[in-house]
């Protein structure tokens, strides 16, 4: 082991504490924009579409993305269910389920790690780096995180919209 190896070791538990403690304080109770949410719904759309387009070749990938991203869209009506909304007089907030969101931000985290631990540990090999779209369980992950927080994003979306129709009756 040298010591960059060591180093890596020894900041990695610091940095998943750091990652988890920022989300812990990211599921409190917010103030909700509605550009947010239509932002967030784009960029978690676009997290599922961009592998998508590259899977349509493969469809044992595209299968474990699509089966992920259907699970996360459960996952996130589930995660609106036990959502706190408030309609108050400094504005409108919601207070979402912190386990369930922190549950699937750290599992993307703890993947995205796996992957840099990978490509870490196979420098100056001759083994090819693989495409990230090549494993089944980061695609599975991939779709549980756009299919969760973009149905989340959704579901604020139309929360704002609901209350915006229902205040010009």
């Amino acid at each position: 082991m040298n010591l960059t190896t060591i180093a890596l070791l020894v900041l990695t538990p610091f940095l998943v504490w750091r990652v988890y403690s920022r989300l812990r304080t990211m599921m409190a109770r917010q103030r909700s924009i509605l550009s947010r949410h239509w932002t967030g719904v784009g960029v978690f759309l676009a997290m599922v579409l961009v592998p998508a387009s590259e899977l349509v070749s493969r469809p044992e990938g595209l299968a474990w993305l699509l089966a992920g991203t259907a699970g996360g869209i459960a996952y996130g009506v589930w995660g609106l269910r036990l959502t706190r909304f408030e309609d108050s007089d400094e504005g409108y907030y919601f207070t979402p389920n912190a386990r369930l969101g922190i549950l699937i931000a750290m599992l993307f985290t703890a993947r995205v790690l796996y992957i840099g631990f990978e490509i870490y540990a196979n420098q100056g090999s001759n083994v090819p780096t693989a495409r990230f779209t090549d494993s089944p369980l980061t695609m599975l992950v991939v779709g549980l995180t756009g299919g969760y927080f973009g149905t989340y994003s959704a579901g604020l979306w139309r929360w704002r919209l609901k209350l915006k129709k229902a205040a010009t009756k």
